[in-house]
């Protein structure tokens, strides 16, 4: 270890066995100058984002009974022992107001007792605790630790309670700890809303929707609109689908400004889409629906029109159809395109004149037979479908009977006007 770090680090080795530490371990002791003058005591850690383990950067010291902050640069420290921070000769001179950029933030303040997301185990978490490494005369976040280890640390209570429980039991907590690189801090403050907080390769966005979901139940209203306004729109849009609470949805959903609203409403299945607005008061539907697109809002209002119950209730415009003229090669490039849900195109419904339904084929069916070959030669015309007026336990019978992953829904002129997925005949049963 060089002679440079053995300064810093040296009396912590010798009092700990390791170059961990913890930041409970450091706040409040004394920090003192070159000449051993009483300078205020270490109030707190800012750190510098955008690292997997990202380092601090400067101390913040609390000055006289004032309350008085002071900041100083991690590398104005000489060395540190088990009570005192000491600084180097003219340190002071070189300090400055505390002030946090957007890229920084402040241990204790903003995450010492803060709920933080969990990105690889998908739950939301209490930091108790946060574990530091000091190496190379750097000192990083490593860990944070959601354990009542950490909880007894802070309030000096471990090591009497390590002694008892092994005097009596042969027991000892176990650390309950969170590496960094999946932690997620949860931030209120409106200008570090949209900061990237990690550099972990699974980010928040990548957590799977019904985890997301989850966590923001379990959020307090702030942290909540925190986190879902920094989702992209597709995530946004799963997520919001995956809440089961309506009051809930309604309240994401108005945290976010108008035109990512109405953004994130087109973004939804259309029918998951029709289900949360249906829910809202005649005002604020009218509101959203006015500001989506006209291809989206002719979608949502032509599906609002069926009561609740209905085969149209629950029907999606997701889906696939091409005229009986149109090639396997055209109607393959179109799969390739879509983006619709995959269990809205497991079946490529086949049209003739009027968008009228004649027939319906599978992409198993489309990649085993030549490109050239016209739709119409391949279609099955024996044909199961539901009218948009039909009660949803007729169509849930087709469902169990026919073992579909979905049926169109045709008007009284066999018009093609939307499918029901086996998704959502399931999640109508389950409501049930």
């Amino acid at each position: 270890m060089p002679a440079a770090e053995n300064a810093i680090v040296k009396e912590i080795t010798d009092t700990s066995g390791s170059l961990f530490i913890y930041i409970s371990e450091l706040l409040n002791r004394l920090v003192l100058d070159a000449e051993g003058a009483v300078v205020g005591k270490l109030a707190d850690l800012k750190v510098k984002l955008g690292e997997t383990f990202p380092k601090v950067s400067g101390l913040i010291v609390k000055k006289g009974k004032k309350k008085r902050f002071l900041e100083f640069d991690w590398q104005e420290i000489q060395s540190l022992n088990s009570t005192t921070v000491h600084l180097k000769p003219g340190a002071e001179r070189k300090s400055r107001p505390l002030e946090v950029g957007n890229d920084e933030i402040l241990l204790r303040d903003e995450l010492l007792d803060k709920q933080v997301v969990d990105t690889f185990g998908a739950k939301i978490e209490r930091v108790n605790d946060i574990h530091l490494l000091i190496v190379n005369q750097e000192l990083r976040v490593v860990h944070v630790d959601y354990g009542v280890r950490g909880i007894l640390r802070r309030l000096g209570w471990l090591r009497m309670f390590d002694r008892t429980s092994n005097w009596l039991f042969a027991y000892q907590l176990e650390e309950k700890m969170i590496s960094w690189k999946y932690v997620q801090p949860l931030l209120s403050d409106a200008d570090k809303r949209n900061l990237k907080l990690n550099v972990t390769a699974r980010k928040i966005h990548e957590i799977h929707p019904s985890d997301l979901a989850d966590i923001l139940e379990e959020l307090d209203r702030v942290n909540r609109s925190s986190v879902f306004r920094a989702l992209d729109l597709q995530t946004a849009a799963q997520t919001l689908e995956e809440v089961e609470d309506p009051t809930l949805q309604a309240s994401l959903i108005e945290s976010a400004p108008a035109e990512r609203a109405s953004d994130i409403l087109e973004e939804m299945a259309p029918d998951e889409a029709t289900d949360f607005l249906a829910d809202l008061p005649k005002e604020k539907k009218e509101r959203f629906i006015r500001a989506m697109e006209k291809p989206s809002r002719e979608a949502i209002e032509e599906l609002l029109k069926f009561r609740e119950g209905t085969a149209g209730s629950i029907m999606t415009k997701d889906f696939l159809s091409f005229h009986k003229d149109q090639t396997i090669g055209e109607a393959v490039e179109g799969f390739r395109k879509t983006t619709y849900p995959l269990e809205c195109v497991s079946y490529i419904y086949v049209t003739g004149r009027d968008n009228r339904l004649i027939g319906v084929t599978t992409l198993r069916q489309l990649i085993t037979c030549e490109k050239e070959t016209p739709l119409k030669k391949l279609m099955n015309v024996h044909l199961t479908k539901v009218g948009p007026q039909d009660d949803i336990e007729d169509v849930a019978l087709l469902f169990k009977k026919y073992k579909f992953m979905a049926l169109p829904v045709v008007d009284s002129d066999n018009v093609l006007k939307g499918i029901i997925t086996l998704n959502d005949i399931m999640q109508t049963r389950f409501e049930e």
